[in-house]
């Protein structure tokens, strides 16, 4: 069984263009999420999934400089992007991750690799469609499905939403979902990377506790939060755009 994580990639974003080149602690985002992507232990490929459009050749090149794989595919149809990715590289098993978390956390990463693998659930996630089982903060995000059910949703996938983003024919026509939660919700922390607000979030969290290793994940940022509780309020105004925008 191959298990390879595919992370979404575009210069292009529309609320905060070139978001993932943005240097932390002087890194890229992107050299940050592939970093922290690559402690998982259950891994065994790491794909940038890119456009073909030449404003995204600056990721290309960033992903191979980092050691993992690219493709790419179409800019809007996100969803046959992951489908040739994923074919491409004979992948048994595909880990869905955006690359604007810089924060992605392996552990949890692993906890949802193995749900998806011990049984037999449609797609296996933390994050998902029902924001009523969300528990962990946006940005530690993660869905992990079969190539198979993939497949079908690349050939049965109409509308505009399930195409760009890829996994919302997944929940609205498979019925085996699972959801994995966190003891303590902790929903209310934002951690993705969208706005201005977001990345001077983001950065003080680095500041803090980045000193050139990857040594921090979920309970040492919420105990940074506990200390600091000052830094909720830099972006807890901004809403996530919805599937439709």
């Amino acid at each position: 069984m191959k298990i390879g994580v595919i992370i979404q990639a575009r210069m292009g974003s529309t609320r905060l263009p070139g978001k993932i080149m943005k240097k932390l602690q002087g890194k890229t985002v992107l050299e940050h999420v592939i970093e922290r992507v690559k402690q998982s232990k259950l891994i065994d490929e790491i794909i940038i999934a890119t456009t073909t459009h030449g404003r995204d050749d600056v990721i290309e090149t960033e992903a191979l400089w980092c050691g993992v794989k690219v493709f790419r595919g179409s800019e809007d149809d996100v969803l046959s992007r992951y489908y040739y990715a994923a074919k491409e590289n004979h992948l048994d098993v595909v880990v869905r991750i955006t690359s604007d978390c810089p924060l992605i956390d392996p552990q949890i990463l692993d906890e949802g690799i193995q749900y998806c693998v011990n049984n037999n659930y449609d797609i296996v996630s933390n994050a998902g469609s029902d924001l009523s089982k969300r528990t962990y903060p946006r940005g530690l995000d993660t869905e992990i499905f079969s190539f198979e059910v993939l497949e079908k949703s690349f050939a049965y996938a109409k509308e505009t939403y399930q195409r760009e983003h890829v996994t919302p024919y997944i929940y609205e026509n498979f019925n085996n979902a699972y959801y994995y939660k966190n003891d303590i919700d902790y929903s209310k922390h934002r951690w993705t990377l969208d706005t201005d607000e977001d990345f001077l979030l983001i950065s003080e969290i680095y500041k803090h506790l980045y000193h050139g290793e990857h040594d921090f994940y979920l309970s040492d940022i919420v105990s940074l939060f506990d200390v600091k509780p000052e830094l909720f309020s830099i972006n807890a105004h901004i809403e996530q755009k919805k599937l439709n925008n």
